[in-house]
């Protein structure tokens, strides 16, 4: 289900949320969309809309019902009344997603992290076992008082101590990442959208393992591995984030803080777009609000336009390298293919070149003139 406020990013076809729901392990059977100027305050789309919604249910057989925006606590119980199914919204299915693929012990902790700060604004009686007690005798407590008060109290405990987890693993990655300054590599990291494709380049790169599928947040955990490239270059560390995605959920940003603080720290961001994709523009605009967020938008970015042996011959660039505007600023574009490897040589040498660039700024005065040329 999904709602046009009139915003431009709204999707009509709800294609991303079926994605989102088909990586969710879930099966999509109908779709609907409506106009509204603003939310309804008690169902968010109305109850003629939302009998519409349960109708439609009830003609496919759906189990439950998901949302293209975020639900506030009270519509979603609201809903779920008034439908008689679970009803889900876009942040819970992204949190779902998260759960069951992150794989790391740091990764597990920011989601788990994220899970309960996102479920400490749904204690609002949305669960039966809330009205199991009542206030004691003389008092006027209504159904639940107590439990609520007991379930946000362990809430409020479980997110101090993952807190307090978290902070101990951030403590261990910037005392890898100093190890890594203190021998001045250079620091690459891959952002984009999600499913552009950054795995499948990052493979392509480093000759390594890390899992790659035509799926949205195939990647959670921050992979790292050293780029030879060449000779009086030597190695840079490269690094594969996780993806970003239109109204990331604002919890997750702040929960996966240490994994980005890869992209925070780098030299230089790759930031792969699908070229294929027509929405592009769409994509990048929200790849840069998120580095905005965590502090990463300065950042010299390189734009790695992949999947080209996707886009129709008729519509294939003339040249390979060229520029895009991006906030005023033109910044560097390359298109390639990961899967095909084509373009993949252009990269390589665009990236010995602003190695050594940046190397010959840190060198003293006259040193840089012993620096190797970066090869054609």
């Amino acid at each position: 289900m999904g709602v046009d406020f009139g915003l431009p990013h709204f999707d009509g076809d709800l294609e991303e949320l079926g994605l989102l729901a088909q990586t969710a392990g879930l099966e999509p059977v109908a779709r609907l969309t409506c106009k509204r100027k603003v939310p309804d305050a008690a169902l968010f789309v109305g109850s003629g809309k939302a009998d519409e919604i349960r109708t439609l249910a009830e003609m496919h057989g759906a189990q439950e019902v998901l949302f293209d925006q975020a639900l506030s606590p009270a519509q979603q119980r609201n809903l779920e009344r008034h439908i008689g199914l679970p009803v889900n919204d876009r942040t819970l299915l992204i949190l779902e997603i998260f759960a069951q693929r992150a794989r790391s012990h740091e990764g597990k902790l920011q989601v788990e992290l994220a899970r309960l700060q996102y479920l400490s604004t749904r204690l609002v009686r949305r669960w039966s076992h809330l009205e199991r007690q009542r206030g004691g005798i003389g008092t006027r407590g209504g159904p639940g008082e107590r439990q609520i008060e007991l379930d946000r109290r362990m809430i409020d405990e479980a997110i101090k101590r993952t807190r307090e987890r978290l902070v101990k693993v951030k403590r261990q990655r910037n005392t890898q990442r100093r190890q890594r300054e203190r021998r001045e590599t250079f620091n690459i990291s891959i952002v984009g959208y999600t499913n552009a494709g950054k795995s499948t380049l990052f493979n392509a790169l480093v000759k390594a393992r890390a899992y790659a599928a035509n799926q949205l947040f195939a990647t959670l955990d921050t992979t790292t591995r050293q780029l030879y490239l060449g000779e009086g270059i030597g190695s840079v560390s490269l690094s594969d984030t996780v993806g970003f995605i239109r109204d990331l959920p604002h919890g997750l940003v702040d929960a996966f803080q240490a994994t980005l603080q890869e992209a925070v720290d780098a030299d230089l961001l790759l930031h792969v777009v699908d070229a294929s994709n027509p929405g592009y523009p769409e994509q990048i605009a929200q790849v840069q609000l998120v580095l905005h967020e965590i502090g990463a938008a300065d950042i010299t970015q390189l734009l790695i336009f992949n999947k080209l042996d996707a886009v129709p011959a008729d519509a294939r660039p003339a040249a390979l390298l060229d520029t895009y505007e991006i906030d005023g600023r033109q910044v560097p574009r390359i298109y390639v293919s990961a899967r095909d490897g084509t373009g993949m040589a252009a990269l390589r040498a665009q990236l010995a070149a602003m190695a050594l660039e940046r190397a010959s700024r840190n060198m003293p005065p006259g040193a840089a003139a012993e620096l190797p040329a970066a090869e054609e």
